[in-house]
């Protein structure tokens, strides 16, 4: 999936324009990557990204990430420049897949996969206990779609968390969290107007 709203044949569109990214910290800090603003993409705002990132400090540094639905690519990118191991890209548009690319390749970053998939059957897909586990998730579907409950459990029941990990789920302010049969535990949580973005922590000791 990726974050935008019109049907399947409009969502590929090329916009006349762009826009630009700033990576906050790290080893491209100050690096602004282009992105073209598809309809719905919406880019994670610099100041919960700075906000998410403080949070994550402890935990960055040679994690391997997935970033689903990722749009822009700015919760990816932002990890890759702080030190993670590798992140892998996932998002159902051409143009976001192929920006992506064109991005890591300005950034000169070897560490990074990108998948031209609709992220929720990319999930669906994954054999159990025979795919690599990742130790932090981004999580940001489009708004109102109904599809964090599914996504979070799929992550789980495809078993591609290590226990422990830490999944960054961003969501409609309204929306309320229904993952109580999950092994999820809250960690944080926060509201920046029409966004509530949380981070949870993997907790089943059976995943191992």
């Amino acid at each position: 999936m990726t974050r935008r709203n019109r049907a399947a044949r409009s969502r590929d569109t090329i916009p006349s324009d762009t826009s630009n990214l700033r990576i906050i910290a790290g080893v491209w800090r100050g690096r602004k990557v282009p992105f073209i603003p598809v309809e719905g993409l919406r880019p994670t705002p610099d100041r919960v990204r700075e906000t998410l990132f403080n949070w994550l400090q402890p935990s960055i540094a040679g994690a391997n990430c997935l970033d689903l639905c990722c749009g822009s690519g700015a919760l990816g990118f932002e990890a890759l420049s702080r030190g993670a191991a590798s992140v892998t890209f996932v998002d159902q548009s051409s143009i976001v897949v192929q920006q992506i690319k064109q991005n890591l390749q300005l950034l000169k970053a070897q560490n990074a996969a990108v998948l031209h998939q609709d992220a929720l059957q990319w999930l669906e897909s994954r054999l159990k206990d025979q795919e690599a586990r990742y130790d932090l998730v981004f999580l940001d579907p489009p708004f109102r779609k109904g599809l964090i409950k599914p996504m979070l459990q799929l992550l789980e029941s495809k078993n591609l968390l290590n226990t422990g990990a830490l999944v960054y789920v961003e969501a409609e302010s309204e929306w309320v969290p229904d993952i109580a049969t999950l092994s999820w535990q809250l960690h944080r949580e926060k509201v920046a107007g029409q966004v509530a973005y949380r981070l949870y922590i993997y907790s089943n000791e059976d995943a191992e």
